[in-house]
């Protein structure tokens, strides 16, 4: 598990996005806005219990883990160079950051965004067959050949803990946990 030492703490927003519809991709918008216990306004994948279109028809009354989904932007330049153009919001990401090795924090890991606004990490975005739809073999590409290190290169999910804007500029600082360091789950 990685030490905080080995960690950056600082980051920024590199563009963000929202949908209401179950899409794969998300359109960019100037700005969202999340809202505590709930995740992004007018995002598909918002609300107190599951909405991830799979988990949802087998277990609706889930708790919500994944309100919100984050991707470092340092993953499309890795991805161009395999074949695959990927932009900003096109693997169904709310908020692409830059600056962080997402993957890498420990869970519970919080994340202060803009003015106000907090995230707590939850888990590791697991990919699914949906993304070797979006682009055929991308699917491969995201899945981890290490022994160490996160099995999964596709963003993390979390939980809103305080609301507010977001938007492409802002800053993001991280606040890892006081206890010891879990590894993200799977989601």
């Amino acid at each position: 598990m990685p030490q905080a030492h080995d960690l950056s703490l600082e980051g920024k927003v590199a563009a963000v996005a929202a949908g209401p519809g179950h899409h794969f991709s998300k359109p960019l918008q100037d700005r969202i806005v999340l809202v505590e216990g709930h995740g992004v306004q007018g995002d598909a994948h918002a609300g107190p219990f599951v909405r991830h279109r799979h988990l949802a028809r087998r277990r609706p009354r889930l708790p919500n883990l994944r309100q919100v989904h984050l991707i470092p932007c340092e993953l499309f330049p890795k991805l161009l160079r395999a074949g695959f153009e990927v932009a900003a919001g096109d693997m169904g990401e709310n908020i692409t950051m830059s600056g962080l090795d997402l993957e890498r924090m420990p869970l519970g890991t919080l994340i202060e965004l803009g003015p106000t606004a907090i995230v707590e990490l939850t888990g590791l975005r697991t990919p699914c067959v949906l993304i070797d739809r979006f682009r055929a073999g991308l699917k491969r590409q995201v899945l981890s050949s290490a022994e160490t290190g996160p099995p999964f290169k596709s963003g993390v999910l979390g939980v809103v803990r305080a609301g507010g804007p977001v938007a492409a500029g802002d800053s993001a600082r991280v606040r890892l946990p006081s206890i010891s360091f879990q590894v993200l789950p799977a989601l």
